[in-house]
């Protein structure tokens, strides 16, 4: 019952229990707004059962939202999707965790079951009101930021473009310059996250590209040397066309963040960096602006239909990736569940055999994070990869602006100092890492 990482790691750090008791509801109001706002629309679409759906969908989550403000006692799923029974195993196991005489409720269990729970109750309101089944109540915050970083998107897009003009050229040291510059856009496009913002805009307004250098003394740790090192290697053994080099991206969030990583996985491809790049979303809208398959095909298909140069050619580039199996799509049930990621061997062993096959793997942003840490109050100095605690299906590197509070691999006294300074240092977006641990 009890997932196999978690009795060791207990010793190493306490889980982080919720802080906060104003986001989840925030988030839980804005979906109630959505599907009230829906009715017309369920109607033109379903008839008068589209309207019955929306009012069992309403009584759900006000049901939902008032056991959370009254800290009530965490439920099983009473769905019968894929992973209803995982969830409720898993259950069992916080229930482990308890005096015996408690039940694992909203405010006196881990933060990251909390809301990873959450995001999948509100799935489960959808499941039980059909034919609305499949909406995703967080799609329309996700285009208008999407929208919104209109700017910064034909930015990025414009300067990748004029890179690839020139790519033959360049040296290798500007080639690892080019590589730098997009793996940081990627990092720094990970602080749109609507999940923080209670999804609120948090678009990205400006060109990411002319920030960089600013930024830049905000990277914790920056191990960008290790890929480099790892991916430039494997193109000399490239060079003879008999080895292939795969990397993998665990994406995070829809809008600007995605686009920051396209434009990486075509770097990774036009630099010879890569032979394939896999993309891996959730199979469920998540956390407000985690990506899925409606949004990563919708996101191509906009680039397509601009009216800029730069902009649809890449978009017609990334459809072609996908075309000839240059970038490919995965999704899986893991990636929703509630389990950390050391757990992953035993819980989704068909997943980790897939990763295995990756020579790296990037993890994109603040949940990877937690779920790669357990989400343990770790000593700021604490390896990365003991962190791990033995998930290294492949080596892998973490993404990631800092939003949550827990952080490990820094150098003694850094951590220190930034609290000394700002006490809210691990979850403004402010600072950021590009953390790699090998798996040798």
């Amino acid at each position: 019952m009890e997932p196999p990482c978690s009795l060791s790691a207990r010793f190493e750090g306490s889980f982080a229990y919720i802080t906060t008791r104003d986001r989840l509801p925030q988030i839980l109001t804005k979906v109630i707004d959505t599907v009230h706002r829906s009715k017309e629309k369920f109607l033109q679409e379903y008839g008068e059962v589209g309207v019955e759906a929306e009012k069992r969908a309403l009584s759900f989550f006000s049901r939902l939202r008032n056991e959370l403000h009254t800290n009530k006692p965490i439920l099983p799923l009473t769905d019968n999707e894929p992973d209803t029974h995982i969830w409720n195993q898993y259950l069992l196991y916080q229930k482990t965790l308890m005096n015996e005489d408690e039940e694992p409720c909203w405010f006196s269990s881990p933060w990251l079951y909390v809301e990873c729970y959450m995001y999948r109750r509100i799935r489960e309101g959808f499941v039980h009101s059909p034919p609305i089944c499949g909406f995703d109540a967080f799609n329309e915050v996700k285009n208008d930021s999407f929208f919104q970083s209109h700017s910064a998107i034909l930015a990025l897009c414009t300067y990748l473009q004029e890179l690839k003009k020139g790519i033959a050229e360049l040296s290798n040291n500007q080639q690892l310059e080019e590589f730098r510059k997009l793996l940081e856009a990627s990092l720094w496009g990970n602080k749109c996250d609507l999940s923080i913002s209670g999804g609120q805009d948090n678009s990205q307004k400006y060109s990411i590209l002319n920030s960089l250098e600013t930024f830049r003394p905000c990277i914790l740790v920056d191990n960008i040397g290790s890929l480099w090192t790892i991916l430039s290697r494997r193109k000399t053994l490239n060079n003879g066309g008999d080895t292939k080099t795969r990397v993998d991206i665990v994406l995070d969030n829809s809008g600007f963040e995605l686009i920051t990583d396209f434009a990486l996985a075509d770097a990774l491809l036009s630099l010879k960096l890569a032979t394939e790049v896999h993309f891996h979303a959730k199979c469920i809208p998540w956390y407000v602006s985690d990506v899925t398959k409606q949004d990563f095909n919708w996101t191509i298909k906009q680039l397509l239909k601009t009216n800029n140069k730069c902009m649809s050619e890449c978009g017609a580039n990334w459809q072609k990736y996908l075309q000839n199996e240059s970038w490919i799509y995965h999704e899986h049930l893991f990636w929703t569940l509630p389990h950390e990621f050391c757990s992953m061997a035993v819980t989704a062993p068909d997943l980790y055999s897939e990763l295995q096959k990756s020579q790296l793997i990037i993890f994109k942003g603040d949940l990877n994070y937690r779920k790669l840490t357990g989400d343990r109050r770790w000593n700021f100095t604490v390896p990365f990869s003991k962190a791990l605690r033995a998930f290294h299906p492949a080596p892998l590197c973490s993404v990631r602006t800092l939003k949550a509070d827990v952080q490990v691999g820094l150098e003694p006294g850094v951590g220190e100092k930034l609290a000394a300074s700002d006490p809210d240092w691990m979850i403004t977006g402010k600072y950021g890492v590009i953390q790699f641990s090998d798996s040798t």
